[in-house]
């Protein structure tokens, strides 16, 4: 799957978000080691703490199914949005090296990058190792 048909993908995800609070609709495209893709889109809660991000219900749908690795996301949003601090801590329990595509609801692509790049000095399993 190239980066257009992931954008693609995440655009319909968007449209199926609940955000009646916010009117901010977020949709997610994972892209599994498999191939297969996981879809997410934000759902929101009069609690907003309750509420979850497009990235990790994406990332939730996927490991309920057994799939723990992955190679790319796609992120859509309105003017287009980089993932939230606790979906990047999210992604990178999986994968710490994937690459994340972010883009707007005409599909145009914003930015590309590595996890790594937007989560500086992360830690991962390996913290609690020691």
């Amino acid at each position: 799957m190239d980066q257009a048909e992931l954008i693609t993908a995440a655009l319909e995800a968007s449209r199926r978000a609940y955000a009646p609070y916010s009117k901010f609709r977020v949709g997610a495209a994972l892209l599994g080691n498999s191939g297969k893709v996981y879809s997410g889109c934000n759902v929101e809660n009069a609690s907003y703490g309750l509420s979850n991000c497009a990235e990790r219900t994406a990332v939730f749908s996927a490991v309920s199914e057994g799939e723990v690795t992955f190679e790319m996301i796609a992120i859509v949003a309105e003017g287009g949005a980089a993932p939230c601090g606790a979906c990047r801590q999210v992604l990178y329990e999986f994968a710490p090296e994937i690459m994340v595509l972010v883009a707007d609801t005409e599909e145009s692509l914003r930015s590309t990058s590595s996890l790594k790049d937007l989560l500086p000095q992360a830690f991962g399993s390996e913290v609690k190792k020691r």
